[in-house]
């Protein structure tokens, strides 16, 4: 019997979890992190801040609902610092990082270096969500029949594995192998979707800019220099996304968001086509959705979704979250025709078929970092507004 795709998540207009912070958020944020403001008002800051852009986004039309991501300094949030058996460090030695990933090389090209990250010290076990509480306050801000619609953004697995150079990721002494490190990762993430499930979540978007660096031919050359297997990497890295979501139910929606970088103002950090991944990402990676950046030439064309099965859907990134100049619709609706038609090559079925496994998005958050992007609050309302007037005139009566 032929798969069919998960829908109702995902939703023919959708955004990418993070907004916009108000002011009146970024400044108490500030106060605390200087060690000058109390965490209680910042709580009850964050608190008022995301009960307005729930309600903002419920007026836009939008079904996959998030908090903003207003509680959490940069996208991933804290679920690595939260596992026992990971220590956040400050001023790394330079000499534990891989200098062809994007990020890295980004930081250190331009004279600066990684002020602190996340590194594995012992044994990894899950002592506790920390998304818990952010997934209950947003679901207490909707009706019943609406929470399972809204959408969490969590951390990707290999998020910290992948910048340190081989022999730094977690001490040998208590992992032996990569595959011993990524068990306990995967057994980790299975507890941690447990917990949400239970509490209710049904949508959930992983963030993974890491899989996309996977098509910069630069990075790749550096793993070529280094004497490394960067697909036999990516290969276990699909593998290691496949056991985290082993034990999932059913009816939890779970999508994979890619992009190439979206620091502070917008900056990106890679550049790259997917055809470099296009076949294991599409066909051998257990998601319901990816969530693909094609803003800008920089993920070049959508030749790459004929490898795409017709049981899984593709969000497109075709409106920038990065500059609040607003695209053409009719220039947009001719470039989902064209990836339309390039899904429905590929699986063997006509353009209006290929048309019920996609939908739209901006190709990013507005604000991966908490700071956000160089765009103000009415630019991104507007952009939101163009994602669902895009959505309704391709599919009219469609959430």
């Amino acid at each position: 019997m032929a798969l069919k795709p998960h829908q109702r998540p995902p939703f023919r207009a959708e955004h990418l979890g993070s907004l916009l912070r108000p002011e009146a958020l970024l400044k108490v944020r500030h106060a605390v992190d200087k060690g000058e403001g109390k965490q209680e008002d910042l709580t009850a800051v964050e608190d008022t801040s995301i009960n307005d852009i729930v309600k903002t986004q419920l007026d836009l039309g939008f079904h996959a609902v998030s908090d903003g991501e207003y509680r959490r300094h940069m996208f991933w949030g804290t679920f690595f610092p939260g596992l026992e058996g990971f220590e956040e460090i400050q001023n790394p030695d330079i000499n534990i990082f891989r200098m062809h990933v994007p990020d890295i090389a980004a930081f250190t090209e331009s004279g600066h270096k990684p002020g602190e990250t996340v590194i594995c010290t012992g044994k990894i076990k899950h002592v506790g969500s920390t998304y818990l509480a952010q997934w209950k306050y947003l679901q207490s801000l909707l009706p019943a029949a609406q929470a399972h619609e809204a959408k969490l953004t969590l951390a990707a697995p290999e998020w910290y594995h992948l910048r340190y150079k081989t022999g730094y990721a977690y001490p040998k002494s208590v992992y032996g192998a990569d595959e011993e490190y990524f068990a306990d990762i995967a057994l980790a993430y299975r507890t941690e979707l447990q917990i949400l499930y239970d509490a209710g979540l049904r949508n959930v978007q992983i963030d993974d800019p890491n899989l996309a660096y996977f098509c910069s031919e630069k990075m790749l050359a550096g793993f070529a220099a280094e004497g490394e297997d960067a697909t036999a990497l990516l290969d276990s890295y699909i593998q290691l996304y496949n056991d985290c979501l082993s034990s999932r139910p059913s009816d939890l929606h779970v999508g994979v968001h890619l992009c190439r970088g979206n620091f502070v103002g917008g900056r990106h950090f890679s550049s790259g086509s997917y055809d470099a991944i296009a076949t294991k990402l599409f066909r051998d990676l257990n998601v319901d959705t990816l969530y693909l950046e094609y803003d800008t030439e920089r993920a070049g064309g959508f030749e790459p979704l004929a490898f795409l099965p017709s049981h899984k859907n593709v969000i497109l990134g075709l409106i920038t979250s990065k500059f609040p100049e607003l695209e053409d619709i009719a220039v947009l609706k001719e470039r989902v025709m064209k990836a339309a038609d390039q899904v429905a090559d590929g699986n063997g079925s006509t353009r209006e078929q290929a048309l019920q496994i996609l939908g739209v998005s901006p190709q990013c958050g507005f604000a991966s970092h908490s700071d956000g992007n160089n765009v103000g609050k009415e630019d991104m309302i507007k952009k939101l507004q163009l994602v669902r007037k895009l959505a309704d005139e391709i599919w009219p009566g469609e959430p």
